[in-house]
């Protein structure tokens, strides 16, 4: 955020009476929890497709590789016989 935004957040705080400032406090709480939550989940199943990578014994991929990954992907989406779900 750059300062004139945080000054103001401030001022808009300060203008509230005190129990709508511990809502808003309460509020803060509630996403900072929810964003712990959301970056916990996703090392774990980041550590989670790792574990299954590893477990396939397969040497990693090269940058060439994940591109024609990629490009045969996208040419089959591309063509007319592609099952459209």
């Amino acid at each position: 955020m750059n300062v004139r935004i945080d000054e103001a957040l401030i001022e808009k705080l300060s203008s509230l009476p005190p129990q709508q400032r511990a809502e808003v406090e309460d509020f803060v709480d509630f996403l900072r929890a929810r964003q712990e939550r959301v970056r916990n989940e996703a090392a774990r199943r980041l550590g989670e497709a790792f574990a299954k990578l590893d477990a396939l014994n397969q040497p990693p991929l090269s940058a060439e590789d994940v591109q024609a990954e990629i490009d045969a992907a996208r040419a089959e989406r591309r063509s007319p016989h592609a099952d459209r779900r």
